[in-house]
């Protein structure tokens, strides 16, 4: 057995432990899609009691996209008396602060508090920002809502519904969907990607372990929990991430209500798109950095699941993809051949297959996903889109390196909107 073989034994034996976990968490999150559809009715029916809600929106340079988001929340189906918006206008060079005032103008009774920072207090990323504006905030509840989105006008309603269901939800989380997801190849794998994610993922986390990650936006925590961590992490660029561990630390659940949706714009072209991921990529591996010894001292099994889902699609997975390729041109510009014995290419055919199914199946949950087109892309999914985040993954793991090695300040970047 040559160095090749042992290469291509990983690579499969990765991919496969992540493809069955996926297809484990796709079963569960199917069951759960169905589970969900009552709750439509109960919120409707039962809710009586609506507490106040501080619904905090980070803004830098937003102008393009801040008015329509306002303007959403504005006409929230929640109790008028009981939300603020608070928008963080955070050191912006553009209108964003014209456009926050004129909105304020035209619906005085929308409770619109303009937050405005400078240099020295702000323009530190989006934990800074958050942190602001908490400090201004009077609700029981807080919701955060990134400025590009035009949120459902019932999502507060069902957040709010399912936190006060059950003392031990410390947060819940909506669904986010692909605002543009027709303007491009690039945007509609996106929308494939989010869409997979959050019913694989979050929604098969959550039925098979009451377990789920607060992503960046549409979701609500209690600010009981927000005053016993101590605010955002000013140093995490994934602050969604770390404050869910952090959440997990403190005995809580975070809840998934996907009835509550909100649609965000997602990048447009590749360079915006590998500078939002390559954040990702290094934000994640620093909460992984933060939290595995206390995963291992504490034994919490939900941040050590946890752990070990982002370990496999960062480590395991990409780092397949990486030597399955490198296998495919070494023989291709070599004479080394891979030796050992069995019907491997049938197997590594068959991964391919199972790929596109469970995605296939996770975008069946939502309606109108299942489509021709979509179909039609997945198959060209694994072949491009997969194969970018190769670079990406590199790209933020010496970016997290060289930050740490090097002392540098954490720098957060924004995603440019269109």
């Amino acid at each position: 057995m040559n160095i090749l073989d042992v290469l291509f034994l990983y690579a499969m034996f990765s991919i496969w432990i992540l493809l069955f976990m996926n297809i484990v968490l796709t079963y569960f999150g199917y069951k759960f899609s169905m589970e969900v559809r009552e709750k439509r009715f109960n919120v409707i029916r039962d809710m009586r009691e609506f507490p106040k809600v501080s619904i905090m929106i980070p803004a830098h340079n937003e102008g393009i996209v801040i008015g329509k988001t306002l303007l959403s929340m504005i006409n929230l189906n929640y109790p008028k008396e009981a939300y603020e918006i608070i928008v963080i206008n955070d050191n912006s060079s553009d209108n964003t602060g014209a456009v926050i005032e004129g909105i304020k103008a035209r619906y005085p009774e929308s409770n619109i508090i303009h937050i405005e920072t400078d240099k020295e207090s702000g323009g530190k990323g989006k934990s800074n920002a958050l942190n602001i504006g908490y400090s201004h905030a009077s609700g029981e509840l807080i919701a955060v809502y990134d400025a590009d989105n035009t949120v459902n006008n019932m999502a507060l309603r069902y957040l709010v519904y399912e936190i006060l269901s059950d003392d031990k939800y410390g947060a819940v989380i909506g669904m986010f969907r692909t605002r543009n997801k027709e303007k491009n190849w690039l945007t509609r794998f996106i929308n494939i990607e989010t869409l997979s994610f959050q019913w694989m993922a979050q929604a098969g986390r959550w039925r098979m372990m009451k377990l789920c990650t607060i992503p960046g936006t549409n979701f609500v925590i209690r600010r009981s929990i927000i005053e016993q961590i101590g605010g955002w992490d000013p140093k995490a660029i994934a602050e969604d991430t770390e404050i869910s561990f952090r959440i997990y630390q403190l005995g809580y659940k975070i809840s998934f209500i996907p009835l509550a949706k909100t649609f965000e714009q997602e990048p447009e072209t590749i360079k915006v798109w590998v500078k939002q991921r390559t954040r990702w990529v290094s934000g994640n591996i620093y909460v992984l950095s933060k939290f595995i010894k206390e995963a291992f001292k504490t034994r919490n099994t939900q941040i050590f699941f946890d752990l070990f889902y982002f370990f496999s699609v960062y480590i395991f997975f990409l780092s397949s993809i990486l030597v399955s390729d490198a296998i495919f041109i070494i023989g291709l510009l070599t004479d080394y051949r891979i030796t050992v014995t069995g019907n491997f290419i049938m197997i590594w055919v068959l991964s391919y297959f199972v790929f596109i199914l469970q995605i296939a199946i996770a975008l069946s949950i939502e309606k109108g996903e299942s489509n021709f087109k979509n179909i039609r892309l997945l198959f060209v999914m694994y072949f491009t889109y997969c194969q970018l985040w190769l670079f990406v993954a590199i790209k933020g793991v010496y970016s997290y390196i060289k930050t740490n090695v090097m002392k540098l300040e954490t720098k957060w970047y924004k995603t440019e909107r269109f």
